[in-house]
């Protein structure tokens, strides 16, 4: 058995020093600075990490998201990993995940955010993780559907199970980006709905998203959530505008 464990040991150590000597002339790059990731990290740096605009909303009863949805809106949790600036490492982040294909970003974001929740004691109060869906237009078109990958990183972590086929948008939009409060409303109001209501019949809720503005999105697609019979609702997105 001591034979066996020492070989194993040497392929281990060969492994990691083959791995170190890849890296060295071909290194994985940090999404958020593009220097090099050390031996341990995963899509974005310690540093990138580390200083990432934290909103800390999910330590407040009374934070902005909640408030901005109450009265529209019955939600237990609300939350915001992030703030979102048209500059900087959130927006560099946000356009690398839509528009580049770097589905890796939602995920590597799920778990890092899902760790903060953990450890604030909040795995305990979802049952489900439901992402926002895209149209399946848009969703071919990307690949992928970036709320899902956010999705499926929180799910790893706070070990709450994911799914992207509950809710469906059944209407093809044009983009929120330049819309009025209002008109973003009308934009999405009627475009959800619930495709297996059984699935979340009696059960808590998470709802989440990639940018929070002005909520029409979430309450659009959380009134149907509601409607179908889920117990609770709480949201949370990667970041807010």
């Amino acid at each position: 058995m001591s034979s066996i464990r020492i070989k194993s040991n040497v392929i281990n150590q060969a492994f990691d020093l083959g791995h170190d000597f890849v890296s060295l002339f071909f290194p994985n790059y940090c999404m958020g600075c593009s220097l090099a990731l050390f031996k341990g990290e995963e899509i974005l740096c310690t540093r990138c990490i580390r200083d990432l605009p934290k909103t800390g909303y999910h330590t407040q009863e009374d934070n902005p998201i909640k408030l901005r949805l109450t009265g529209r809106l019955q939600i237990n949790h609300a939350m915001a990993f992030l703030k979102f600036r048209k500059t900087g490492i959130v927006y560099h982040l946000l356009h690398q995940l839509k528009y580049n294909n770097h589905p890796e970003i939602g995920v590597r974001l799920g778990k890092i955010y899902g760790k903060d929740l953990r450890d604030s004691g909040l795995n305990d109060q979802f049952d489900l993780i439901v992402p926002v869906p895209l149209h399946p237009t848009r969703k071919r078109k990307r690949g992928y559907n970036q709320s899902a990958c956010f999705a499926e990183g929180l799910s790893s972590v706070l070990n709450i199970p994911w799914d992207e086929s509950i809710t469906t948008r059944k209407v093809f939009t044009q983009t929120q980006t330049r819309k009025t409060k209002v008109e973003r409303w009308e934009n999405v109001k009627e475009v959800f709905a619930v495709l297996q209501a059984e699935k979340i019949k009696d059960a808590r809720i998470l709802l989440v998203d990639d940018v929070m503005t002005t909520g029409a999105t979430l309450e659009a697609c959380g009134r149907h959530l509601v409607d179908a019979g889920c117990r609770a609702l709480s949201v949370a997105c990667i970041a807010e505008a």
